[in-house]
């Protein structure tokens, strides 16, 4: 089983809560979301794995058993071209849990407008698939989200 960790400190309030349909339809995929602490932080990788993907805004790790991890930092930050947002990783490079991929300012993200919200989705699962689900409460960087069998 594949334990994902929180790659963000804050509160998990559940994909259902996320203030876009796609997420919040778990269209993506399922998972759960964070409410991001207001301060400048750093997202860590929420698994060790590969960045198969790798945006300002999101990036997707995929670990040794083919599990990929989204992490989208806010809601429709992609407007955002990257403003706000330094890349500490590139594509293709090897992460372990916990090493810092983004730097970011939530507390920026939503003065220009936007939702600092972070779903982080289990890519290409089923429900069923996840076990754990944080929901609800407080969570720090590296806390446990969800298990995915």
């Amino acid at each position: 089983m594949t334990v994902v960790t929180s790659p963000l400190a804050g509160r998990a309030i559940g994909l259902a809560a996320v203030p876009d349909p796609v997420f919040s339809g778990a269209m993506v995929g399922p998972g759960t979301a964070i409410d991001p602490v207001r301060e400048p932080s750093e997202a860590v990788s929420p698994v060790d794995g590969v960045i198969v993907s790798m945006h300002p805004h999101a990036f997707v790790v995929v670990d040794a058993e083919g599990h990929g991890v989204l992490t989208h930092l806010g809601i429709d930050t992609v407007q955002l071209n990257g403003e706000g947002f330094e890349l500490l990783v590139s594509k293709g490079d090897t992460v372990t849990r916990g090493q810092a991929v983004v730097r970011w300012d939530p507390a920026a993200v939503e003065a220009a407008g936007k939702s600092p919200i972070c779903p982080v989705v289990a890519l290409e699962a089923t429900a069923d698939s996840l076990s754990d689900v944080a929901e609800t409460g407080e969570v720090a960087t590296g806390d446990s989200l969800f298990g995915w069998n």
